[in-house]
């Protein structure tokens, strides 16, 4: 019987990928679904730790935590987490809840131990049930969850690692080694005035598991770029083997690489597909491409297929609060969807797609950084690594060496997005508002919903774009 790894290099490469939208919205559900159908489905890592530990605080409704929990190979480390973080029957709606400790570079045992867990959970209910292939997608802006995430997606036999939001050069490298559980050491991207000094982050998955007869299954490696000239860099200086690209337009949902001149996109941001085909390597367009015309027109171009994120992100079973998807189908029937590309909101610095809504119209922005998922690392004078984030309180910020115009329009990210999926937190009695992240493409709207109903599901979407 082939292994996982071993029938994705036997089959046809699947013509859609189902993009990894986070942090929740690409679930374990939607990624199962489009499994199912042969073909790639992708969860999100985003914020997965925080993600479990919210699920199991309202009570794991359907015990399809506890139920994947109780799969993960080394018990010993699940017992504490349920032990601390499960709450039978669920906290009463008001409640506020409890928070675990901010990433950081000198992490905790027990914080990469949720994150392992956290990741082995989604993927292994994303797996289970079918034989289809899933992958996991993550951001390279988000760094310091990035290696214990991995891990834990590679214990559960995840096919497939998506990353883009920067330039993934040693993520190759760490997959072939962790696959064999030797210690890794990964650069850090620290805020520094002092060049010449190299920060890392180290993590050894042999002290979080026993030996293994056998190597773990080492994942395909696919980057997210935005130019041709960002693959031509990656196949020629990762650390490990680079297996495919997702060649991401300017207008798909979500974070976008940075225009090269401006606040514009243009012509000169546009990928040469010609390039990186000429590199050898398979490769999906992604950004507009959610009809069975951009399908068709991305294989005549020599791509495997087409990556799709907004047409999944509207269906049932994606984690976006069902009053939200309503809401953005009838906006858009009545043409009154805009879809904004932000070039200031999101502390990664890089742009930002989102939408408003009934439920963050009215009400300020949350400033809390009580998730710390997208903190910058900066050096101190006296060499020590302190963290900070510009949509973080204000003052906070600025004490710490930032500036008013790196803090200007930003938004928390973490807390929002946790919002979207109905996990916000409540501050004072109010839940934090959501921050719904779009596409620009909606045309796959009425071709899937017609005139008459309001919602649909993932095979849905597929059986149109193979229409």
């Amino acid at each position: 019987m082939l292994s996982s790894l071993d029938s994705f290099q036997a089959m046809a490469y699947p013509e859609i990928i189902q993009g990894g939208m986070g942090a929740g919205v690409s679930n374990w559900r939607l990624a199962n679904a489009v499994a199912r159908l042969g073909q790639l489905g992708v969860v999100s890592g985003t914020a997965l730790d925080t993600i479990l530990i919210r699920r199991l605080q309202d009570g794991d409704t359907g015990g399809h935590m506890r139920r994947a929990m109780a799969a993960f190979p080394y018990q010993g480390v699940v017992k504490p987490i349920l032990d601390k973080w499960f709450i039978e029957g669920g906290l009463p709606p008001e409640e506020t809840y409890r928070l675990k400790p901010l990433p950081t570079v000198d992490m905790l045992r027990e914080d990469e131990e949720l994150l392992i867990v956290a990741n082995f959970v989604e993927v292994y209910l994303a797996k289970e049930g079918h034989d289809g292939m899933v992958g996991i997608n993550l951001l390279e802006k988000i760094q310091l969850p990035t290696m214990p995430s991995l891990f834990g997606a590679m214990l559960a036999g995840v096919d497939v690692v998506v990353m883009g939001g920067g330039i993934p050069l040693g993520i190759p490298g760490a997959l072939d080694k962790m696959a064999q559980l030797q210690p890794i050491e990964m650069k850090l991207n620290v805020v520094t005035t002092d060049r010449s000094l190299e920060h890392t982050r180290s993590f050894h998955p042999g002290t979080h598991v026993s030996a293994i007869e056998e190597p773990l299954k080492r994942p395909r490696f696919f980057a997210v770029i935005a130019s041709d000239v960002l693959a031509k860099t990656l196949v020629k200086k990762a650390s490990g083997k680079v297996d495919g690209f997702v060649i991401e337009h300017y207008n798909a949902g979500g974070h976008n690489a940075p225009p090269r001149r401006g606040d514009a996109y243009t012509e000169r941001d546009i990928c040469s597909v010609e390039k990186v085909a000429e590199l050898g390597l398979p490769f999906w367009l992604a950004g507009g491409c959610a009809s069975p015309e951009a399908l068709n027109a991305a294989k005549a171009r020599g791509a495997r297929g087409v990556q799709v994120g907004t047409a999944f992100a509207c269906c049932e079973e994606s984690g976006i609060l069902d009053s939200i998807k309503s809401e953005i189908i009838m906006k858009h029937r009545a043409g009154t969807l805009e879809v904004v590309t932000d070039f200031k909101a999101s502390p990664t610095g890089y742009p930002f797609k989102r939408v408003e809504v009934e439920a963050n119209s009215g009400r300020d922005a949350c400033r809390a950084c009580d998730l710390g998922y997208l903190r910058h690392v900066y050096a101190k004078e006296d060499g020590t690594l302190g963290y900070r984030c510009p949509a973080g309180p204000r003052k906070s910020y600025l004490s710490k060496g930032g500036t008013p115009e790196e803090a200007e329009g930003k938004q928390c990210l973490c807390n929002g997005l946790l919002a979207t999926i109905g996990m916000g937190q409540t501050r004072r009695g109010t839940k934090v508002q959501p921050l719904v992240t779009w596409g620009e493409d909606m045309s796959f709207l009425q071709p899937i919903l017609g005139d008459s109903k309001s919602q649909y599901t993932a095979s849905e979407v597929i059986e149109y774009l193979q229409s």
